[in-house]
């Protein structure tokens, strides 16, 4: 019987992953291609079924087949669920956080809604025919439009967030009997310990070469150009599109010259023509990009692929009628048309990208797969342990567990160091550390699909800075001591944090 239901069960996960996969832009042209190779063949009708697969067994077909549905697992993973499971379910499990998640974003539309009034601005309107002709001619200088937006001040911020996060409980959750909680996040979320990340990141802890270590040359940190040409070998016989191999690759750290089409094959990136013609200047590190930024970003805020990460989020994109409509189910649209309102500073998640790529096109499309695969948990209400809460939390129990001397220091101070860390997590790190270093951050993310490295690097980076931070004896002190981090080196910080002796240390 038991065998029986997981045949099911597998039977029914492969048909909805082969239908899922024929709704992708990648299925019309692998069939294409695929009809195209096989007219070349000479197949005999006897064995037409047989000679079909061996011929296909280890082509390129092949590899771009696997690596479609590798990512399309990882992009969707409510595919793999069990498909009587109720979709409000599979988005958010638990009931009072899609409770808290459904008042957050009623919060944001109603403050979208009184600037627009109090502006006296339309959410949206058609630009003129000038206008839009205007808005062509000057598309490269966006930079130079001279639009007074001063008044237009930020939806909210992430210590609005935190503040939202930090009021939450569950109200099944008797602290009479189960362990208190005792952090500002007060949510019995499972996450990881230290154990549990040093076994989640065993490959970064105990590795000896790594494009971001240094190796003492003459006196003197230099990089090691053996170690970096070792890896620019590897990484050029790395089979184009093969994500699982790029993957591993990014673990030992990506080389420079490679990391953008690496990180293109980690994403499942597959640019062409029809992409193409689908059409932080406050940051003096990405000021020189300012105009690839503004392009890349209107694109992002009216592009509906953006859409289908809704699929698999405790969140949904805020919805009007258009002007002139009766509010309905069919006349109801998302708003912006990506459904993502903006807390100040979202444009980090894309600048730094503007290192990296030349193209503006190849900028935009990794800026959005990796925003739909990784940074929109950030900013959202959700048990996920990939989310706010689950980070902040994990931050929380890692102080109090690895820096229980600060931690205790700062208790009897009423120092509060989440407020200060919270603010790079959700960040991603962008804007606070120097491009390089961020960019062997975003390796790790990449890498391991995951973003629980950010609570392990904040950890790491106050650790480093323990002995400032054990003479502070007030809350601004300690923004004062941790207010510039882009002397931080990230590899070696998150190596000493997963040492799996740590915590013996601590004891001595």
């Amino acid at each position: 019987m038991l065998r029986h239901e997981l045949g099911t069960n597998i039977t029914a996960i492969v048909n909805r992953l082969a239908s899922e996969l024929q709704n992708t832009p990648f299925y019309a042209d692998f069939l294409a291609d695929v009809q195209t190779t096989m007219a070349t063949q000479n197949f005999s009708t006897e064995r037409f079924g047989s000679e079909c697969y061996e011929w296909a067994q280890g082509s390129s077909l092949d590899t771009r087949l696997r690596n479609a549905l590798y990512h399309l697992m990882h992009v969707q993973p409510t595919l793999l669920a069990n498909p009587d499971t109720p979709r409000h379910v599979l988005k958010e499990p638990l009931a009072y956080i899609r409770k808290a998640q459904s008042s957050w974003e009623r919060r944001l539309v109603k403050c979208v809604n009184s600037m627009a009034a109090e502006l006296n601005v339309p959410l949206a309107r058609r630009r003129t025919k000038q206008e839009r002709e205007d808005f062509a001619d000057h598309w490269a200088d966006l930079s130079t439009d001279e639009s007074d937006l001063s008044m237009i001040r930020p939806v909210y911020a992430p210590k609005d967030f935190l503040e939202v996060l930090a009021t939450l409980h569950n109200p099944n959750y008797d602290e009479t009997i189960e362990e208190n909680l005792w952090g500002s996040i007060q949510l019995p979320l499972k996450v990881n310990d230290i154990k549990g990340l040093v076994e989640l990141y065993g490959e970064l802890a105990t590795c000896c070469k790594h494009t971001g270590l240094d190796e003492m040359v003459a006196g003197e940190y230099k990089p090691s150009m053996t170690l970096a040409e070792e890896r620019l070998i590897i990484g050029q016989k790395v089979e184009r599109n093969h994500g699982p191999l790029s993957r591993e690759l990014c673990k030992t750290g990506c080389p420079a010259s490679l990391r953008g089409s690496l990180w293109h094959q980690v994403l499942g990136l597959e640019i062409t023509d029809k992409d193409i013609q689908l059409t932080a200047s406050n940051d003096d590190q990405y000021f020189v990009f300012e105009d690839i930024l503004f392009q890349v970003l209107l694109c992002f805020f009216r592009d509906t692929e953006v859409l289908s990460h809704f699929e698999h989020s405790s969140a949904s994109p805020p919805l009007a009628a258009a002007r002139g409509n009766t509010p309905s189910p069919d006349t109801l649209v998302a708003y912006p048309p990506c459904g993502v309102i903006p807390f100040h500073g979202f444009t980090m998640y894309a600048a730094p990208l503007s290192c990296l790529y030349e193209d503006p096109v190849h900028l935009y499309f990794t800026f959005r797969e990796m925003y739909c695969r990784y940074w929109y948990r950030l900013h959202i209400v959700t048990s996920h342990p990939q989310g706010a809460a689950a980070l902040a939390l994990q931050f929380e129990l890692l102080l109090q567990s690895c820096e229980t001397r600060l931690w205790q220091h700062c208790a009897s101070m009423n120092i509060q160091l989440l407020p200060i860390v919270f603010k790079w997590m959700v960040r991603g790190f962008s804007g606070y550390l120097i491009p390089d270093q961020l960019f062997h951050l975003w390796d790790v993310v990449l890498a391991w699909e995951s973003v629980e490295i950010l609570p392990v690097l904040a950890l790491a980076i106050i650790s480093f800075r323990r002995e400032n931070l054990m003479d502070v004896t007030s809350q601004q002190g300690a923004e004062a001591v941790l207010a510039d981090i882009t002397a931080i080196r990230v590899i070696p910080l998150l190596k000493l944090a997963l040492a799996a002796d740590r915590g013996r240390e601590r004891e001595t």
